[in-house]
């Protein structure tokens, strides 16, 4: 199959054709028809199985289709497609996605994001365009302030939905589904079905199809995993020993609170490396910046917590480490697809200590499907 087998607007085949993008993916192959024929969807994907262009596609036919019928968008702040993401950064890429196609196709894309001020929110909105990427919180308090309006939308996309629903996105998803038409389609992308997850789909995405790939909510073929076991407790001199090994691309290294990140820089600072640290409640600009050197390769170390487990696509992560186990096995699902995304070889070591011995018996039964 190939992308020029689908019934897309020239003007987006000709990016698709520059940037040498020639054979969907599974998750896009089995989306992107389904949304062209305006249907809703649930899509379960693994991570880095491309799931942004499943969508980003069809919505782009479709807007610059009604456009090119003369039903052009001219009311301001009136977006015909909403896609909300549970971070800022993840909201940045997949605005980026959407702006790839915007010099042939001249639609208008615009960004309401969490670490904004409220000032910055308003101008974003202000005008007329098609397209808005939001984070929950910014969006509805513009939406409470009537500074934007859903009247509009034809499209509205759920996207990292498990990440959200951890932060308590259901009343707001609500408030947002209730203020679009009621002939809408509805995207809800997610890498696994958490209780959270099934909750929402049962409560606003009831008779929807579901559309899972064969590796969704499982570990990538082009995983290979390592464990380390601690006895003792001391678990940073076999970090050494691991960082001492050369591989290709950068290492993530996650834990799970923000005082075992802060704890680890130290460290490995002390010990002359050079890291970057990515976690909550730090300065925002900091954590970007830190971001950006990880992602252009200045530093090959990013120090985080489960913050940096969704969304994220950094293309030269070669390896993982669980410095500490996370307890669930949807978390740990979303830290290891940092890594061989898109058919790429990565490599996860994983800490392991009694305490995470369910875990492991957990991921042993996993790979025996």
């Amino acid at each position: 199959m190939k992308f020029t087998d689908y019934d897309l607007l020239p003007t987006l085949q000709t990016v698709l054709e520059e940037k040498n993008l020639k054979h969907p993916t599974e998750i896009q192959h089995k989306m992107i028809p389904a949304l062209l024929e305006e249907r809703s969807i649930v899509g379960v994907a693994e991570t880095g199985s491309g799931k942004t262009l499943s969508y980003a596609l069809p919505i782009l036919h479709m807007l610059k289709s009604l456009e090119n019928r003369g039903l052009k968008v001219s009311v301001d702040g009136q977006p015909r497609a909403l896609i909300v993401v549970p971070t800022r950064e993840l909201g940045e890429q997949v605005s980026k996605v959407f702006k790839y196609f915007t010099h042939t196709t001249r639609l208008r894309v615009r960004t309401v994001l969490g670490g904004s001020t409220l000032e910055i929110a308003k101008r974003n909105v202000q005008g007329a365009f098609e397209i808005l990427v939001a984070t929950p919180g910014r969006f509805v308090k513009l939406m409470e302030r009537d500074l934007i309006t859903l009247v509009d939308v034809r499209t509205l996309v759920f996207d990292e939905a498990d990440q959200m629903l951890d932060a308590g996105f259901l009343p707001d998803a609500n408030k947002i589904v209730e203020a679009c038409p009621q002939v809408l389609q509805k995207v809800l992308l997610s890498a696994t079905i958490s209780p959270a997850v099934q909750k929402l789909i049962n409560e606003l995405f009831a008779d929807v199809e579901i559309i899972k790939t064969k590796n969704s909510g499982q570990l990538v073929p082009s995983l290979d995993t390592e464990n380390c076991i601690i006895k003792d407790g001391k678990r940073y001199r076999y970090l050494e020993k691991y960082l001492g090994d050369k591989i290709t691309g950068g290492t993530i290294i996650f834990t799970n609170t923000r005082e075992q990140c802060d704890k680890l820089v130290s460290e490995l600072k002390e010990q002359g490396h050079s890291c970057a640290i990515y976690r909550g409640e730090m300065d925002k600009v900091e954590r970007r910046s830190n971001l950006k050197l990880f992602r252009d390769g200045k530093i090959n170390l990013l120090i985080s917590t489960d913050l940096a487990s969704r969304g994220l696509d950094v293309e030269h992560v070669g390896r993982v480490i669980n410095y500490h186990l996370p307890r669930e096995i949807e978390n740990y699902i979303h830290r290891v697809g940092r890594t061989a995304r898109a058919g790429r070889k990565g490599l996860v070591i994983n800490f392991v200590t009694e305490r995470d011995q369910a875990l492991v018996d957990q991921l042993a039964k996993m790979k025996r499907k």
